[in-house]
């Protein structure tokens, strides 16, 4: 009698351990070359700026005179710290959620919940967006409903929308994450509208700025690295006919891009 013995594949991730490796080393290069290039071009804006802040400058002198009398001007020290400030702790929230999803594209056994990190972060980002990070609001300011609204700071007004972007985005994730919808239709709020808003970072308002070179160097950095994120979750999500082990690997990429967005905002200055 000829005993027959079924052979159990063996779980693997990603190709197995080598192609994780290389995974790695792909994402700690990019990673590597696009922070150096924030740290080498901050230092090179650092003797202009300085200059600039000698109060010759007639575009920033007269940008908005009652705020640089009060000290808040665009550009002033407590404006610029309390810009870096926001970034950096959007930043932080979008690598936690970051992990999160990279954990779970790995498929890591971990906790239920951690699958709603990304919607209570993008809700936290949207909020503070919304409520503490311009000049025209606290604890800088005070808030001015109508002149968000009429467009006539167009960087404030931006702010305000990428605010209601972020939530929006919680809202339908929160929706798809609890199993409601159609899943891989849901999907659609969170691909195309991180595309939407990392495409409008090339083209966001900097208001006068005496660092205008050096943020529009950081923000077009962060647009490549977001729109890269939105490609990768559209392709896990909708790419016809694709193996598991395919869509893990796009998965991992918008992991990996989403850490790489969030870091770059933890390094972020102006």
């Amino acid at each position: 009698m000829i005993r027959c013995s079924t052979i159990l594949p063996q779980p693997h991730v990603i190709g197995g351990s080598s192609s994780m490796k290389r995974w790695s080393y792909r994402l700690s290069a990019l990673l590597l070359v696009l922070v150096s290039s924030t740290c080498i071009f901050d230092g090179q804006a650092q003797s202009p700026s300085h200059s600039q802040n000698g109060s010759t400058d007639p575009v920033v002198a007269t940008a908005s005179p009652q705020r640089h009398a009060s000290g808040h001007g665009e550009g002033s020290a407590e404006e610029t710290g309390f810009s870096e400030f926001n970034h950096r702790v959007a930043g932080f929230f979008i690598v936690v959620f970051g992990l999160a999803e990279l954990g779970n594209a790995l498929q890591y056994p971990l906790p239920f919940w951690t699958r709603f990190i990304l919607p209570a972060a993008l809700t936290v980002i949207g909020v503070l967006v919304l409520f503490g990070n311009d000049r025209g609001a606290l604890p800088i300011g005070s808030p001015n409903v109508v002149e968000i609204l009429s467009g006539h700071d167009r960087e404030l007004m931006e702010h305000k929308l990428y605010g209601v972007l972020a939530l929006v985005i919680a809202f339908f994730e929160t929706l798809r994450r609890t199993g409601r919808g159609w899943q891989r239709v849901s999907a659609a709020p969170l691909v195309l509208l991180t595309l939407a808003g990392s495409l409008w970072l090339f083209v966001h308002s900097h208001g006068d700025s005496p660092a205008l070179a050096k943020i529009q160097f950081q923000h077009s950095l962060l647009g490549i690295v977001g729109t890269g994120a939105a490609f990768s979750k559209g392709l896990a999500s909708w790419l016809p006919g694709a193996s598991p082990h395919v869509t893990i690997r796009w998965e991992v990429a918008w992991a990996g891009a989403e850490i790489l967005f969030g870091l770059l905002l933890l390094v972020y200055s102006e």
